[in-house]
């Protein structure tokens, strides 16, 4: 006969923390749901970048890429550090570093490294 003393809430309570993260995670997918914002994260897992280096690489306004930032600093996927008149933004946490970059391996590394050889060229 099993015995009936068995903590019988902590599975309830296991359920309740694994509820938690996955509602953690569904956060983190939403923020990474749109175009802009994904190609601002995998180019933050490149490097810290200012607004005006996203609005550069990106060829989207100042505007459109203030709206992106607002919304990842909004959901805690990135931080802003001031230096004067620049801010410069970065990922937040580790785990969200560690998701973006696998779909970085995934779906930007390669581009991205075509694209710098391209600039080396015209450069040189």
């Amino acid at each position: 006969m099993a015995n009936s003393s068995v903590l019988p809430d902590q599975p309830a309570e296991r359920f309740e923390q694994l509820a938690v993260q996955a509602c953690k995670a569904s956060d983190l997918m939403k923020a990474l749901s749109h175009e802009s914002r994904l190609l601002i994260l995998c180019l933050l897992v490149e490097q810290e970048r200012s607004v005006s280096e996203l609005e550069d690489i990106m060829g989207l306004s100042q505007a459109a890429v203030s709206q992106q930032l607002a919304r990842l600093r909004r959901d805690r996927v990135v931080t802003a550090r001031r230096d004067g008149r620049l801010i410069y933004y970065s990922i937040a946490s580790a785990g969200a570093s560690r998701v973006i970059s696998a779909l970085y391996d995934i779906f930007c590394a390669e581009v991205r490294s075509q694209q710098r050889v391209l600039e080396d060229t015209q450069v040189g």
